[in-house]
């Protein structure tokens, strides 16, 4: 039965054309899913769904669902549909919750804004939607909060939160795109269970395709506004008819080309790094327990190496990333940089800390929006005894600005005038502009679109090569780190359980949890 039926849907904000001539349906205990970049118009066709739209905009074309035109309906009638008949998982989790309020009574809130129960009878729906996403009660009672919750059991808060009501159509804007290749897999593998169990539509949004092949039936290809390619799964990936689908498939695999050859000499070495946290005491006079997040930890990183460091959220990695910069002191073990040592209890010298520089994930929130990218990519300077000034410092930036492939011009501009790609394009150029040999990137592409992605993993196996530098690559995405590193790592509970190179891990996992990992990435190739 077709529950949703978008036809000739027309959206302009302003002057602004956003969507043309959009047409999908989604039909009962189907998911259908919508794939495309950010700007393709992926969302803004969801929120003409729902009509969540900003003022100005202008609406044309017809969006039938279960029989109503959701253009034509008053925003009363609306009212008692979303949440109700439509739900709407959205991709930021601790965005859509209230920090202030428990996980229970945000659930039973929208049991109770529908009058569909009483506070009593709320509560009790909640904990058995809680219980029914996999959050059982003896782990997570109805009094957690969000902060308590790592990230994929507050998406599971989330899908609980659209569930409640056991809507009709239920709307999945990127709700994996930050998780674990584990917890992506169950967070997928629990909304097929709930399409199953309540024969409801899924409308799956996502910029991967690895992430939907394996479980939509139908795809819709999204760029600029306009579908350009869809049908069911098979036969769109079987055919590729038209020119983005193509460059996305290729892009999703994108593999870039690599010569630097690692020398013996390591720039990085680390002999039994632990590092400690002090938690709550339990008691008013008690000892306060300690929590080891990285325990034992031995590794080095080869001049002109690219090494992979894998692993689940809360596993270690950016406390290692921490120790490693400096920024967090060790209880025990050496850090040995360029061949000079750092014993535990003491902070990394500022003239080994020039050597290293770091990628944040999330380039935005990196960067101090008040200040012009020529400020900006200077920063680093203050680690130099004799950085460049004036005309110097000028032409420093512009240089490395030029050798990251931006322009000298973009100099003068502040951070919100670029988009994704380009301010992860703007840290990099950060990280180089003091000549490093190691620079460590965390999570450095794992927020980009997949062409963006393959641009930005081109341009540093570019940099490796003419440079000599050496990269310690932390990522959850495990097809990034095969196809950028020669060496991986993978930890678990702040331990190293596997190391070796790369195809050879990838190959023949030895470790249990390694498997684990592999098996949970999604396959591309897979569904042709």
């Amino acid at each position: 039965m077709t529950l949703l039926q978008i036809k000739n849907l027309n959206l302009s904000i302003g002057d602004t054309e956003i969507l043309r001539d959009v047409s999908l349906t989604a039909e009962a205990g189907k998911i259908v899913a919508v794939i495309g970049e950010s700007g393709s118009g992926k969302s803004m066709t969801a929120y003409c769904i729902n009509q969540l739209l900003p003022r100005g905009a202008q609406v044309s074309g017809q969006v039938m669902f279960n029989g109503q035109d959701m253009l034509q309906i008053s925003e009363r009638e609306l009212c008692g549909i979303r949440g109700q008949d439509i739900g709407m998982v959205f991709q930021e989790p601790m965005t859509a919750l209230n920090p202030v309020q428990t996980i229970g009574a945000q659930v039973a809130e929208t049991v109770l804004i529908h009058g569909a129960a009483s506070k009593a009878e709320a509560l009790k729906i909640a904990r058995e939607t809680l219980n029914r996403v996999g959050l059982p009660e003896a782990e997570f009672p109805l009094g957690r909060y969000p902060h308590e919750l790592s990230g994929g059991q507050r998406q599971r808060v989330v899908i609980a939160l659209a569930i409640a009501l056991r809507p009709k159509l239920l709307i999945a804007d990127e709700p994996t795109t930050a998780l674990d290749v584990t917890t992506q897999a169950q967070i997928l593998e629990l909304l097929q269970k709930l399409v199953r169990e309540d024969g409801m539509a899924l409308l799956l949004i996502s910029h991967d395709l690895g992430v939907v092949a394996n479980v939509a039936d139908n795809i819709a290809i999204m760029r600029r506004g306009e579908i350009v390619e869809s049908g069911p799964v098979k036969q769109v990936f079987a055919e590729m008819n038209h020119e983005y689908t193509r460059a996305l498939f290729a892009a999703s695999n994108h593999v870039p080309e690599r010569n630097a050859e690692a020398a013996e000499m390591p720039i990085l070495k680390v002999s039994g790094l632990v590092r400690d946290y002090v938690l709550p005491r339990k008691t008013a006079f008690g000892v306060p327990p300690k929590l080891r997040a990285v325990n034992d930890v031995s590794f080095e990183v080869k001049r002109g190496e690219s090494l992979g460091l894998v692993g689940e959220s809360g596993c270690g990695k950016s406390t290692l990333t921490r120790a490693i910069l400096g920024l967090d002191v060790v209880q025990s073990g050496l850090i040995e940089i360029d061949g000079q040592a750092v014993t535990a209890g003491h902070k990394v010298p500022r003239e080994l800390r020039r050597k290293m520089q770091v990628v944040f994930q999330d380039p935005y929130g990196s960067f101090n929006p008040r200040h012009k990218v020529a400020k900006l990519v200077a920063e680093p300077f203050h680690l130099l005894d004799d950085a460049p000034k004036g005309t110097a410092r000028r032409q420093a930036v512009e240089k490395t600005l030029i050798e990251v492939g931006m322009l000298t011009q973009d100099a003068d501009k502040y951070i919100h005038e670029f988009s994704g790609g380009q301010r992860q394009r703007i840290a990099i150029a950060r990280a180089l502009i003091i000549k490093p040999e190691l620079i460590i990137l965390d999570e450095a592409v794992s927020a980009l679109d997949v062409s963006i992605r393959a641009q930005i993993l081109d341009l540093l196996a570019e940099l490796s090569d003419r440079l000599g530098l050496s990269y310690l690559f932390i990522s959850h995405d495990l097809s990034v780190v095969r196809a950028i590193t020669d060496r991986v790592m993978v930890m678990k509970s702040g331990k190293i359980v596997e190391t070796g190179e790369t195809e050879a891990v990838f190959n023949t996992p030895k470790h249990h949890y390694t498997k684990a990992l592999i098996d949970a990435a999604p396959v591309l190739e897979n569904v042709r």
